[in-house]
């Protein structure tokens, strides 16, 4: 080894050695923001909050243990498959940092450094809404029992179309509210015609359909904002109606959950709307720690799919979304090889998937039913399609945009005419 080489190591050396120690308030920070505020902050799903150096130094250890499991930012998609505009992953070089500032004693460094605080607005992760709407009443959830989905019914009182750009469900209670959807019922539908406001409603027969999907709430689950351009169309005299699952969990208490909406400022070219590839007709076996469900749509005309969100109960363990195309084609969209309950999440692609007239998503989920399953409530029983966690769901959940003046109905599955009996 040669004196040069001897001087070129030893200079790495002195360099190694004097990096500096990544402090929070110039390194970390920012990549809190980035990847963590929207739910570590208080009022959010996340247990503590990491918007100070006060709040995160506690937590320091756990953090770097999350982020090197890459347990954290919860992100599941198959990186072979897809890429997507809202990958929550942080890089290497970011994992390295917070593990260096762990490492290094986890300094604070100089304050003024620190970059500018996000703006979250009353907690409103859309900004201010132009219209909120709440619970005319508080729902009182008992501390023990089964506690059935309420339906409750809020009207818009609106007098005129509005294109919905940005929607958030805020829950009153997260320790109590499993998930909210919030359909839109259009004026004239039969759908629950006899609920009155505020007043939690059982459909009854004959009262049945359903309205369009416009904002949901789950862990995991972000606000449902859309590219400028693009909105969720709400009719004149439109209501909303919320599906609402509580789930009691020893103590008991009280939610009133409000609704935000945030309407375009500029002009919509397309509308978007959520379908979904689903089947609720399965049995899943005791003990069966691979059952496998499957389920398809094909759409009735051109469409482009803008985003992916898997939904499965407690005993989801996998979940794939292929593209069929008429050519005979086919591709992987997404692969959910470890999906977690806890975390509802949407998969946007980076580039928008046009489905031409024809072609199908294609889901295929796995359910492990087996002891070996820690969140399976109980393995010797045989579990079907339910709306309560301890039983199953299989919905491939997809939204696509459209035309803004086209009918929705056109992409929906075309029916086929029933084929002629053979003649004799």
């Amino acid at each position: 080894m040669t004196f040069r080489t001897l001087a070129i190591l030893a200079g790495a050396c002195v360099a190694a050695k004097a990096a500096p120690t990544p402090t929070f308030s110039k390194d970390v920070a920012p990549l809190l923001q980035q990847h963590c505020q929207a739910c570590h902050r208080p009022g959010e799903a996340a247990p503590f909050s990491l918007l100070s150096y006060q709040e995160a130094r506690p937590w320091a250890s756990s953090i770097q243990e999350a982020v090197q499991l890459r347990k954290m930012p919860p992100w599941f998609a198959d990186p072979h498959y897809g890429k997507f505009a809202n990958d929550r992953r942080m890089t290497e070089k970011e994992i390295e940092t917070i593990v260096s500032w762990v490492k290094g004693g986890a300094p604070e460094g100089n304050p003024k450094d620190l970059p500018k605080p996000l703006g979250f607005v009353d907690g409103w992760n859309i900004g201010k809404p132009d219209l909120t709407v709440t619970m005319a009443q508080k729902f009182e959830v008992p501390a023990s029992g089964t506690v059935d989905y309420q339906y409750v019914l809020v009207p818009l009182n609106l007098t005129e179309d509005k294109w919905v750009q940005a929607a958030e469900v805020r829950p009153g209670n997260r320790a109590l509210v499993h998930h909210v959807i919030a359909y839109v019922r259009e004026p004239g539908s039969n759908w629950m015609k006899s609920a009155q406001p505020g007043i939690p409603y059982k459909p009854k027969p004959g009262e049945g359909g359903n309205g369009e999907h416009l904002v949901g709430y789950a862990p995991g689950v972000p606000p449902n904002a859309l590219e400028d351009g693009q909105a969720k169309l709400v009719k004149a005299g439109s209501d909303l109606i919320l599906q609402l699952h509580y789930t009691a969990n020893g103590k008991a208490g009280s939610d009133q959950t409000s609704i935000g909406l945030r309407y375009s400022r500029v002009p919509v070219k397309e509308r978007i709307y959520t379908l979904a590839a689903q089947n609720n007709r399965f049995v899943i076996p005791p003990g069966d720690a691979n059952f496998e469900v499957k389920a398809s749509f094909e759409f009735g005309d051109e469409a482009r799919v803008t985003a992916l969100i898997p939904h499965m109960h407690l005993r989801g363990k996998d979940f794939l979304f292929k593209a069929t195309y008429p050519t005979g084609e086919s591709e992987v969209l997404l692969s959910v090889p470890h999906y977690d309950f806890s975390w509802q999440l949407s998969y946007d692609p980076v580039k928008p998937i046009l489905m031409p007239k024809g072609a199908k998503i294609e889901c295929v989920a796995h359910f492990d039913n087996s002891p070996n399953n820690p969140a399976n409530p109980d393995a010797t029983k045989e579990v079907r399609y339910g709306d309560q966690s301890w039983e199953e769901m299989m919905f491939g959940f997809f939204n696509v945009a459209i035309d803004a003046n086209k009918d929705l109905r056109s992409i929906l599955p075309q029916r086929r005419p029933a084929a002629k009996p053979a003649a004799h």
